[in-house]
């Protein structure tokens, strides 16, 4: 009586080529973004960390004068 192995009851190291093959499969149906794309993305993210930079640390400077002030520090 023969019984075919299912892919979850092989062990570890006969699933890795089937692992590298769908990763390679998977990665080969990525659209990867344009350079322009990538620039584009790249230059909203530093901009919108900057800014909320700036308000966290505003935030920040003012609740700090208003814990001093309550205090007296």
């Amino acid at each position: 009586m023969t019984e075919e192995i299912s892919h979850e009851e092989k062990n570890f190291f006969a699933r890795i080529p089937t692992f590298y093959r769908q990763v390679i499969s998977e990665l080969r149906r990525v659209v990867w973004p344009t350079r322009k794309q990538v620039s584009t993305y790249t230059t909203v993210v530093m901009v919108f960390v900057t800014f909320m930079i700036a308000v966290i640390s505003v935030f920040d400077l003012g609740l700090t004068k208003v814990i001093f002030w309550i205090f007296g520090g």
